[in-house]
């Protein structure tokens, strides 16, 4: 079946129109992508630390997936009552993880189950002004039975934030810096902001000690972790970000 004239050549001028409009669209991508400059902005700033993160380990085994869980819990019971008797607030102590697991032993060709193991991480937030409470933190949980994985110096939430803002402004700043030195290198002026990416906030803790077993009964001596944390005191760390900025050139 043929098509009627009048309708081929309707449709070969909305075909040209569309070929307009998408050579128009791609001209102008191309001219305004060459008409921008685009600065990135990072920036490293002081922060102190506000928080000591204590993060203990209870590490049980047992016949049955229950009998290493009640033995786990009787020790994590026992560890959140010494901490408390140290005048540790019970929202202090958080768990970050717990699991049961089957233990195998793979020295023959097939594997024989040996037990269950249990596993349950405690971790104990103090603020800095109470650095002087480590020792009985620690004293609290190697006495219950707990092994010590680890201690840094942290940021509350709070203070993360508060870092996290003045670090992003602070990057925002210095993109636009840049842009701005570019821009007049080339002879140009410096136009409006077309976009801005935030790539980053850069913060990790900062490590006190770290247990050189981190397996079952891991530093329950705790001997090492009171003399790494001796007369500790906080100093500045480094909190970094990075934001990546767009303008026009005029």
């Amino acid at each position: 079946m043929k098509m009627d004239k009048s309708v081929q050549k309707t449709l070969i001028v909305m075909a040209g129109i569309v070929a307009v409009l998408l050579i128009g669209i791609l001209t102008y991508s191309n001219f305004s992508s060459a008409n921008t400059v685009t600065g990135n902005g990072q920036a490293t700033i002081k922060a102190v630390p506000d928080l000591i993160g204590v993060y203990f380990s209870v590490d049980t085994t047992g016949t049955t997936s229950a009998d290493a869980t009640s033995k786990n819990s009787d020790i994590v019971d026992k560890l959140v009552l010494n901490l408390m008797k140290q005048g540790i607030d019970r929202d202090r102590i958080q768990t970050t993880g717990f699991n049961v697991y089957p233990d195998y032993d793979y020295s023959n060709q097939n594997p024989v189950l040996k037990g269950y193991k249990a596993t349950h991480s405690i971790t104990v937030q103090l603020s800095t002004s109470d650095s002087g409470k480590i020792g009985d933190v620690i004293d609290a949980g190697v006495s219950a039975g707990a092994g010590i994985s680890y201690i840094n110096f942290e940021l509350s939430q709070s203070k993360q934030n508060e870092y996290k803002a003045q670090a992003l402004k602070a990057a925002t700043e210095d993109a636009k810096i840049k842009a701005t030195a570019i821009t007049q290198g080339l002879g140009k002026t410096l136009g409006r902001l077309v976009s801005i990416t935030d790539n980053s906030f850069n913060y990790y803790p900062w490590p006190l000690y770290q247990s050189r077993d981190m397996g079952v009964g891991g530093g329950v001596s705790g001997a090492e972790a009171k003399a790494a944390t001796t007369s500790i005191v906080p100093g500045e760390q480094e909190v970094s970000a990075s934001v990546t900025a767009v303008y026009k050139i005029r």
